[in-house]
């Protein structure tokens, strides 16, 4: 997990924290479209955009989605959300699909499965570590860092919880 949260990620958080819905309007209106595609989106986020022309899509995947569940609170990653999203009493039998789902996503279908995910904690009233989904988005597209992704967000999910692992540890 990244430890320094990103200058886009802060500035996005003001966003928030003025409550600038114009803002927020203008970059939800990315939702659902190719990145960088929406210019009401421009003002807010080509002034951010690296160097490095990949790494573009992160940036308007995020501020649209972002803009559309902007709680705060969120620590870990997308695994640890959907853990979180779990029903103790219940069946977690379309959580995992709807999880494995994202998690096998190609790169061209990517958007369409984070944006799903991205409700789906927006309706669980889950809270998102968007500097952690930043850093992860940007790694997507490469084949070896999206394994790494992958295999973080599925330790994150399927993995023992954290007070098992240390009564484990210290039993040995």
């Amino acid at each position: 997990m990244e430890d320094k949260t990103h200058p886009f990620i802060k500035y996005l958080e003001s966003l928030r924290e003025r409550e600038d819905r114009g803002a927020l309007a203008a970059l939800r209106r990315g939702m659902g479209h190719p990145p960088g595609t929406v210019p009401a989106m421009y003002p807010y986020v080509v002034r951010w955009l690296p160097k490095e022309r990949w790494k573009e899509a992160a940036y308007y995947r995020i501020a649209a989605l972002f803009a559309y569940h902007s709680m705060e609170g969120g620590r870990g990653n997308l695994g640890d959300h959907f853990a979180k999203a779990r029903d103790p009493q219940g069946d977690d039998t379309a959580i995992e699909r709807r999880f494995t789902a994202l998690l096998a996503a190609h790169p061209d279908d990517f958007d369409v499965y984070l944006r799903q995910a991205v409700s789906f904690l927006r309706s669980k009233n889950k809270p998102i570590n968007w500097n952690q989904l930043f850093y992860d988005v940007q790694r997507w597209g490469n084949p070896d860092s999206r394994e790494y992704v992958q295999k973080n967000w599925a330790r994150a999910f399927w993995g023992r919880p954290q007070q098992e692992k240390e009564a484990t540890e210290t039993d040995q």
